[in-house]
C-alpha cells in the first residue's frame, strides 16, 4: 500500500521540504503567517519573522537542493545501495545489473522502509501546516522528530559516542538531545559498517565457490583457464536454486526493524 504522502506528489514534495529543513534549520525559527503577504522579511509575533514570497520561494529551492544529500545520508539508502553494489561483485558480474537497476531498485527499497516515518512527517508536520494549523517553525520541529527516531534507531552507541566526543558535548545528554549535525554523521557511519557486514555475509558462498573451482582447475592442470568464468554459471544457478533475491531483499528491509 502507498504512503499517504506518495498518492499526493505535492504532498510528497512538501514532505521533503519539511525534512530537508528540518535538518538544515533546527535551531532557527522561520515561520511564515496566514495574514497578507510582504515584500521583505518582517519581524512576527513571539519573535518570529514573516517572509515574502520571493524569499520562502528562495529557501524552499535552495533546501531542495540538499534533497540528494537527504535521500543519501538520512535515509536506509546508502545500506541498501551498497549491499546491492557488493551483491554484484560478489557474483562476479561486471555490469549486470547495470548500475540504473541497482540505484533504482534502492531508491523503492528505500520509499519502502522509510513509508512509516514519512506518513508520521506528512500527519504531524506537512499536513497540519498546510491547514495552517500550525507555524513553519513548530511543522519544522515536529517533522525533524520522526526522522530523528529513525536514524537514532539505526545508529550504534559508539558511533555516537565518538562524534559526541568530538563536538564536546556533554557525554550525559540524552540520544533524543543530540543535534542533527552530530547525529547525521554518526547515523552514516554506522549505516556504512551495517552494509559491510551484510556484504560480508554475501560473499562467503560464492567465495567458497570461486575456491573450489580454483583448485579443481589447479588439480586438473587447467592453468589457462579463468576460475571466474567457471564460477559464474555455478554462483548464478546458487543464487537462484537458493532464492537469493527474496532472502537477501528480505533480510536486508528486515535489517531496519518493525517501522
Amino acid at each position: 500500500m502507498l504512503t499517504k504522502a506518495f498518492k499526493h506528489p505535492a504532498a510528497l514534495l512538501g514532505v521533503a521540504v519539511v525534512l530537508i529543513m528540518a535538518a538544515l534549520f533546527a535551531g532557527p525559527a522561520h515561520a511564515q503567517t496566514a495574514g497578507g503577504l510582504t515584500l521583505n522579511a518582517n519581524p512576527g509575533p513571539g519573535g518570529a519573522t514573516t517572509y515574502s514570497v520571493p524569499i520562502q520561494t528562495l529557501l524552499i529551492f535552495s533546501a531542495l537542493s540538499f534533497l540528494p544529500s537527504v535521500l543519501l545520508l538520512m535515509t536506509g539508502f546508502t545500506r541498501i545501495v551498497i549491499v546491492l553494489a557488493l551483491l554484484r561483485q560478489a557474483l562476479g558480474l561486471q555490469s549486470s545489473p547495470p548500475n540504473q537497476v541497482i540505484v533504482g531498485m534502492s531508491l523503492f527499497l528505500t520509499f519502502f522502509v522509510m513509508a512509516p516515518t514519512i506518513d508520521r512527517v506528512y500527519e504531524e508536520a506537512y499536513k497540519p501546516y498546510a491547514e495552517q494549523k500550525i507555524a513553519f517553525e513548530e511543522a519544522l520541529t515536529k517533522g525533524g522528530d520522526p526522522i530523528r527516531a529513525f536514524m537514532l534507531k539505526q545508529t550504534r552507541d559508539t558511533d555516537l559516542s565518538m562524534f559526541v566526543k568530538i563536538a564536546r558535548i556533554d557525554p550525559a545528554a540524552a540520544r533524543e538531545q543530540v543535534p542533527m549535525r552530530v547525529l547525521i554523521p554518526a547515523f552514516v557511519i554506522s549505516e556504512l559498517k551495517t552494509a559491510f557486514q551484510i556484504g560480508f555475509l554475501v560473499f562467503i558462498p560464492f567465495l567458497m565457490i570461486d575456491l573450489i573451482v580454483a583448485s579443481l582447475l589447479m588439480s586438473m592442470g587447467m592453468m589457462m583457464v579463468s576460475p571466474v568464468l567457471v564460477a559464474l554459471p555455478f554462483k548464478l544457478m546458487l543464487f537462484v536454486l537458493a532464492d537469493g533475491w527474496n532472502l537477501l531483499v528480505g533480510s536486508l528491509v528486515q535489517s531496519f526493524g518493525p517501522g
